[in-house]
């Protein structure tokens, strides 16, 4: 069954983690997605390892990192920098629905290929700037990257130990956080253009930013210091506005414990031994817990190191209070829920070469994701797309290898 974005066309000019985490999105859901790279190179993911994956030939393949975001792609090595490929490319664009860039503001430009140049050929077309700052401001020259926007964007000073305790330091998250947010950023936008076209037959330009987004998913924390005037602090795995909300070491580990209410915060005083907390007035609310966290969480630590933590996760989800278990990367491609739900996904390259990943976590009931094409091998699509697509001969496409414009 074909996906809801079927029968849509993406020209994807994007490269690393940010941009193809969105045109993957979008090819998961039904678009074809025609990845352009440069001959020979490819995509600077390709190369971020190790892990890298094993060619049937044995020989080192594409890094893990560049398969964690491109699959459902058509590879198609085009040098931009030529005058035929900037063709060739053009070409592909009065043909597609979407174009995905994440090159500098304005870097484009100079090929022909930026969104005024483009909407000229095809005015229908969706076309998505993806850049660190945004295409206006003081800093849109700026080059951005994840790890410097997690800092610039706040989140580093809201994730880590608190000061004065051990390993006290403003923390990047464990993921490219700004990265992947702006991906799904991106991904929104481009389905809301979409919508808007259907009704007015018109294209746009949308300017979507790593420092917007990251500035964007402050969430509550933003609030907390707009409506407070407080600057939030880092509290390491504590919650800011819920108590208790944060790790416990148990007699064999650590447990997440997340008491989101009242009702739950008494049914876990009970369960821990400590009834009379629940009706102490510094803590019958959250709103209490919250002023007088320093006071309550001591109380606690003590009883939560006397069971296990599959113990005490036993008898609070029977009390329905949310906890769970801190995970490693391998015991959650093991977990029965995870199995369940089919996350972890393989697909088989046209050489045979199997390639495992992550099942996208949308389930839809009439159109189910296909996974049907694993990440591409570098100019994968190449021949099939200039030859199905525009319309070239064998005879073409073998010049325009010998001259270095495909690869």
């Amino acid at each position: 069954m074909a996906g809801p974005l079927s029968g849509l066309r993406v020209l994807d000019l994007s490269r690393v983690l940010a941009g193809p985490w969105a045109t993957q999105i979008l090819a998961d859901f039904g678009a074809e997605v025609i990845k352009i790279e440069k001959p020979g190179e490819g995509d600077d993911t390709r190369g971020w390892g190790p892990p890298f994956l094993t060619n049937a030939d044995g020989s080192k393949g594409d890094a893990a990192y560049f398969l964690s975001a491109n699959r459902g792609k058509w590879s198609v090595a085009i040098d931009m920098a030529t005058v035929e490929g900037q063709s060739l490319i053009r070409s592909l664009a009065t043909r597609s629905d979407i174009v995905m860039e994440n090159f500098k503001v304005g870097g484009l430009k100079k090929y022909g290929l930026d969104y005024q140049s483009l909407k000229v050929i095809n005015p229908r077309l969706i076309y998505c700037s993806l850049t660190g700052f945004g295409q206006t401001g003081p800093y849109a020259q700026r080059a951005g990257y994840d790890f410097m926007i997690q800092g610039m964007g706040g989140i580093m000073s809201v994730t880590g130990q608190p000061d004065g305790t051990p390993g006290a330091e403003p923390m990047k998250v464990g993921v490219a956080f700004a990265d992947i947010f702006t991906g799904l950023y991106c991904t929104i936008a481009i389905e809301a253009a979409l919508f808007h076209r259907e009704r007015t037959g018109q294209g746009q330009h949308i300017d979507v930013a790593l420092l917007d987004s990251q500035v964007g998913v402050l969430a509550n924390q933003a609030l907390n210091y707009l409506v407070g005037g407080n600057v939030p602090t880092r509290l390491g795995n504590a919650h800011p506005n819920i108590v208790p909300y944060q790790t416990f070491a148990t007699q064999d580990g650590y447990i997440i414990m997340a008491v989101a209410t009242d009702r739950q915060f008494k049914e876990y005083c009970a369960i821990i031994g400590l009834p009379g907390l629940a009706e102490d007035e510094r803590f019958r609310l959250n709103r209490g817990r919250v002023v007088n966290r320093d006071e309550l969480i001591p109380m606690l630590i003590d009883p939560m190191k006397t069971r296990t933590t599959a113990e005490w996760v036993a008898a609070f989800e029977s009390a329905a209070i949310p906890c769970g278990p801190i995970n490693t990367i391998d015991q959650v491609f093991t977990s029965e829920q995870v199995l369940a739900r089919g996350l972890q996904i393989g697909l088989t390259r046209e050489d045979g070469v199997q390639v495992p990943g992550v099942a996208n976590p949308v389930v839809f009931s009439d159109t189910p994701i296909q996974y049907e094409k694993a990440p591409p091998r570098l100019g994968d699509g190449t021949e099939r797309v200039l030859r199905d697509l525009l319309g070239l001969t064998a005879a073409e496409i073998g010049r325009l290898r010998q001259d270095g414009v495909i690869g």
